[in-house]
């Protein structure tokens, strides 16, 4: 796994210099790459392709929506990361570079106001995207009646008027977002915004074309058929279900820099299935269970990724309008002491994830000394069975019972069963009087139970959208779309609050609120329980060549990817 702390620290320093100076050079100051530069033009005669320009991969779950005012999931946002493309794309370093933006933008002195110029690009349908799309699609993310799940939570303020708008106070034209001509983009934002940049590589952030999205009306993104594209790739073979196909988009600006001419992606849940066909030279890429990453662990294809992904309990406290054990304090630090994450991580998952005993990931993020959050906020509850049946028995006493029945909301694949079979032995064995219903559902079914909080614990997990601590802080804010397990700490959304105003420009006082932040949603409340980082162990085709994998946001970017004769 490439190592992109220093990059992306940089990026960010430079990126928060911008504000601060606001002059000078804004494509030296902000460090991102250029989009001409050589390593992103296409392959030369040395390095392209004897073999056919079709990449194989395998997915675990279906796209629940690709939408980019709904969608809400890793899988949504993968997908939409390769076919559609913002006022910026992460390269293949995961630095912010831009995309519709024909280089940086002029930032004004306060760094509250962004002027974009979009350079010359097309709709796969032949439109020109322009200013007015950007406009369009980031007003329908924040109209209540859409139901956007990002559009609020990303822009209440950070974007003029969001909140208000929210509130119902002000009206969705008066989105501080404004198209001064087709080719002219003016943003203005209600705070300094150090990562603004990375942000604008998010799928929420997508252009929408409104005269198509409005002629297909409730079918707008239901079909592969009822979308058109603006990234590397448009999408076929979608018919709302199963599997998909990528096909290279010839409209696409950047469309020479593109190798790939397709990639075929079929949903397979099973890790033995997915083996066999990467054995059968039939996909090119799969992620074992642990079972096989034991077996391949000395095969010279394996590739080992630690993600910033991190998987928790989400905690209910009430559901279908009665409180539930878990309103008790007692029942969930009991819970979070229960269970022992290392023998999860290292016998369970076998994969290359390590115990989590925290919320932000570690290796993420970095103050400006390079330090990373981690160093400021440490580990928080962890493994204990004498503390948790202690806290177990004060938990029965007060709800006056001696048992309990408390259900586990969690995936179907093979490898989310297991997990979950694991965690109903372990808790069951170690807090006397609990049992497990485990309730195993495909993913958008679970995304649907979670939206209307219809679950008691809900085994889930988030991938950062920027790179900041408070993509990760902010889910467990009081009013975050989010958060949807019935929690609230005025304390803990205060901390969250000073970090995007009083302590908005102070880097360490920042990290150091998003640590008592963390401290009081892991340790005072217990109101989530952390249970692993996740790490991949993949077996990769040698031939696949610039498949970049990024931190946050899409997980991968297929724009440099290529076939090669021979591993390079």
């Amino acid at each position: 796994m490439k190592n992109h702390k220093f990059m992306w620290l940089m990026s960010i320093l430079l990126v928060l210099s911008a504000f601060l100076a606001a002059c000078g050079d804004k494509k030296e100051e902000q460090g991102a790459a250029d989009p001409a530069k050589e390593e992103d033009k296409p392959a030369t005669e040395e390095t392209a392709k004897a073999l056919p320009q079709v990449l194989n991969l395998i997915e675990t779950a279906e796209i629940p929506s690709i939408d980019s005012s709904l969608s809400e999931d890793a899988v949504g946002f993968n997908v939409l990361n390769n076919i559609m493309e913002g006022l910026y794309r992460l390269d293949a370093d995961s630095l912010p570079t831009p995309g519709m933006a024909d280089g940086e933008p002029e930032i004004s002195e306060d760094g509250l106001t962004y002027t974009f110029k979009l350079r010359d690009a097309q709709w796969s349908n032949g439109t020109p995207v322009t200013a007015h799309d950007f406009v369009y699609a980031w007003q329908r993310a924040i109209d209540p009646a859409t139901g956007s799940p990002y559009g609020p939570f990303l822009m209440a303020g950070m974007i003029k008027n969001a909140t208000e708008i929210g509130a119902g106070t002000a009206e969705v034209a008066d989105l501080g977002v404004t198209a001064t001509d087709d080719k002219t983009l003016v943003v203005e934002l209600e705070r300094p915004v150090a990562y603004f940049l990375s942000l604008m590589s998010f799928g929420t952030f997508l252009p929408l074309n409104e005269e198509f999205v409005t002629a297909q009306g409730d079918k707008y993104a239901s079909t592969s058929d009822t979308m058109i594209y603006n990234g590397p790739f448009s999408l076929t073979a979608w018919d709302g279900t199963g599997n998909w196909k990528y096909v290279k988009n010839e409209k696409y600006w950047d469309a020479a820099t593109v190798q790939l001419e397709e990639i075929n992606v079929d949903v397979v849940k099973e890790t033995s299935t997915a083996v066999q066909l990467y054995e059968q030279g039939k996909k090119d890429r799969v992620t074992l269970s642990a079972e096989y990453a034991m077996q391949y662990a000395d095969d010279p294809n394996i590739i080992n990724e630690l993600e910033t992904a991190v998987f928790y309990f989400k905690l209910n406290q009430e559901r279908n309008g009665k409180a539930t054990p878990l309103a008790n304090a007692d029942i969930r630090k009991a819970i979070a002491r229960a269970f022992n994450k290392e023998e999860l991580a290292e016998a369970v998952l076998a994969n290359g994830s390590v115990a989590a005993n925290y919320l932000v990931a570690s290796n993420f993020t970095y103050d400006e000394n390079g330090k990373d959050f981690r160093d400021y906020s440490g580990e928080h509850t962890s493994y204990n069975v004498e503390e948790a049946q202690e806290y177990w028995a004060k938990g029965l006493a007060a709800l006056g019972v001696d048992k309990l029945e408390i259900e586990i909301l969690g995936g179907d694949t093979e490898n989310a069963k297991k997990q979950q079979e694991w965690f109903k032995s372990e808790l069951e064995r170690n807090l006397p009087g609990l049992t497990i219903k485990l309730k195993e559902v495909p993913f958008a079914v679970r995304l649907e139970l979670d939206d209307t909080s219809d679950f008691d614990i809900q085994s889930a997990g988030w991938g950062p959208d920027f790179q900041d601590p408070i993509s990760f802080i902010e889910l467990f804010v009081t009013t975050s779309p989010q958060n949807k397990m019935n929690y609230s700490n005025p304390a803990y959304d205060a901390l969250v609050e000073s970090t995007k105003t009083t302590l908005a420009n102070d880097p360490v006082a920042r990290f150091e609120a998003f640590a008592q932040a963390e401290k009081i949603l892991l340790d005072e409340d217990t109101a989530i329980v952390p249970t692993y980082q996740r790490g991949r162990m993949v077996l990769m085709n040698p031939n696949v060549q610039g498949l970049a994998t990024h931190p946050f946001g899409g997980d991968y970017s297929y724009k440099w990817t290529y076939i090669a004769e021979e591993a390079k």
